[in-house]
């Protein structure tokens, strides 16, 4: 089993880096809810970024909310009003089909156009359907498509793998 900690370190290593190559400056952070912003809090007080964190709930952006409707627990979006020419380091916990990425992509863009988009992950596994891949991961799994990785969290965070048949 991964160490939550290792990955976690890991992550912020490569993105300390990416700031770094890229020169980004006063990048702002955003978390996708749920696990997204657990890892994104984590990465956003180790990388000392003094903006505050973003939370971004992709609920209505999805691509399948027309077959599954409103999920009763969708949270409000917290970004700053203007993101124009703004760096973005976006967070998730798990990278699978690209598709959460893509949502997120389209709702920060409705709060203008940023200058660059970094993606961080703490897990990416195989699935790829749409051409989005992460800057970053904190470890990249192959898992048979009957498994899952649920996080829990935030304090203490963790993970562990599902069998989609009920069997851990």
């Amino acid at each position: 089993m991964l160490d939550i900690d290792h990955l976690l370190n890991k992550l912020e290593a490569d993105l300390r880096q990416i700031i770094i190559d890229r020169r980004l400056t006063q990048p702002l952070m955003i978390g996708i809810h749920t696990g997204g912003v657990w890892v994104a809090e984590a990465m956003h007080q180790r990388l000392g970024i003094n903006e505050p964190l973003g939370l971004l709930d992709i609920s209505f952006y999805r691509d399948d909310f027309s077959q599954i409707g409103v999920h009763p627990n969708v949270k409000p979006s917290q970004l700053p009003h203007n993101i124009e020419g703004r760096d973005i380091i976006l967070i998730d916990d798990v990278f699978y089909t690209g598709r959460t990425i893509r949502a997120a992509l389209n709702e920060i863009f409705d709060y203008g156009r940023p200058s660059r988009v970094v993606l961080g992950v703490l897990i990416e596994r195989d699935g790829k359907q749409i051409p989005i891949t992460p800057d970053c991961a904190g470890e990249r799994m192959n898992l048979t498509a009957t498994q899952r990785i649920k996080l829990t969290g935030p304090k203490p965070l963790h993970f562990h793998i599902e069998n989609t048949a009920g069997h851990d």
